[in-house]
C-alpha cells in the first residue's frame, strides 16, 4: 500500500514514515502542497495523509485533485486543528477520516487499516480464500492454519491484492505498492516478488492474466 504523507514538519514525518514502513507500507513524503499536487499526477496513491497547515497554503485545497482522480485514494487529515467545525470542515472537503495531532502511530495504522477495509467493501479484516487466511489487521496469513512468514515486501504486495481480491491488478499498480521515490528498482523485480509469493502460498492463489496484470485466486494447484 503507497501512501502520500504530505507534513511540513521534518520530525514528524521522519516518525510517521519509520513506522510505517515497519508495517509493510510504501511511503512518499510532500513537505508541501506543490510536492504534493506533483506527487498525485506520477504516482496512484492507496491513501493520503494531510497535514492543513502547510507552508504555501491549506491542505484542504489540495481535496479538489484527490477528488478528481480515476482511482480516490482514502485521506485522513492530520491536523491540531482540534474545533469540531474544523473536523467538519475537512469531512465536508472530502477527507475520510481525521485524526487530531499528536496521536498515536497505532492508532493511525487502525484507521487507514478501517477505511481500507469501508473502501474495499469487505468489513472484516480477514479474508479466506480456499486453504488461505489473511489477516490485514495482524499482517499475518496461515496457510491450511499454519503461519506463514513473509517479507516486508512480500506482505506489501500480497496487501494490495488482498484489499481489492476480485480486481486485476497491473504490474505498475503492483510496483507502486513496492517503491517509493527514490527507491531503486530492476525491471523484474515484481515477477520475483510474485515467484516469491507463489512458493510461499501455492501457485495457484496468484493468478497471472497475461497482458493485464495479476489476481488473488481460492484455488491452489499445488494441493
Amino acid at each position: 500500500m503507497r501512501i502520500l504523507l504530505v507534513e511540513d514538519d521534518t520530525a514528524l514525518a521522519d516518525a510517521v514514515c519509520s513506522y510505517l514502513l515497519a508495517k509493510a507500507f510504501v511511503v512518499d513524503v510532500a513537505p508541501s502542497l506543490a510536492h504534493a499536487r506533483a506527487a498525485l499526477l506520477s504516482v496512484q496513491y492507496a491513501a493520503v495523509l494531510l497535514d492543513l497547515h502547510l507552508g504555501d497554503g491549506d491542505g484542504l485545497s489540495l481535496l479538489p485533485q484527490v477528488r478528481a482522480l480515476p482511482e480516490r485514494p482514502i485521506v485522513i487529515v492530520l491536523t491540531a486543528r482540534d474545533q469540531v467545525t474544523d473536523r467538519i470542515r475537512g469531512l465536508d472537503a472530502g477527507a475520510d477520516d481525521y485524526l487530531i495531532k499528536p496521536y498515536d502511530p497505532a492508532e493511525l495504522l487502525a484507521r487507514l487499516r478501517a477505511v481500507e477495509r469501508r473502501r474495499s467493501s469487505n468489513s472484516s479484516p480477514v479474508l479466506q480464500l480456499g486453504n488461505l487466511e489473511i489477516d490485514l489487521a495482524h499482517d499475518m496469513v496461515r496457510k491450511s492454519g499454519s503461519p506463514i512468514t513473509l517479507t516486508q515486501k512480500e506482505w506489501a504486495l500480497l496487501r494490495v491484492m488482498a484489499t481489492r481480491p476480485e480486481r486485476i491488478h497491473t504490474r505498475e499498480n503492483l510496483a507502486d505498492a513496492l517503491y517509493g521515490f527514490g527507491d531503486e528498482a530492476d525491471s523484474n523485480t515484481l515477477e520475483v516478488f510474485i515467484s516469491r509469493l507463489r512458493r510461499k502460498l501455492g501457485r495457484g492463489h496468484i493468478q497471472t492474466l497475461r497482458g493485464l496484470g495479476y489476481r488473488l485466486s481460492s484455488s491452489d494447484d499445488d494441493e
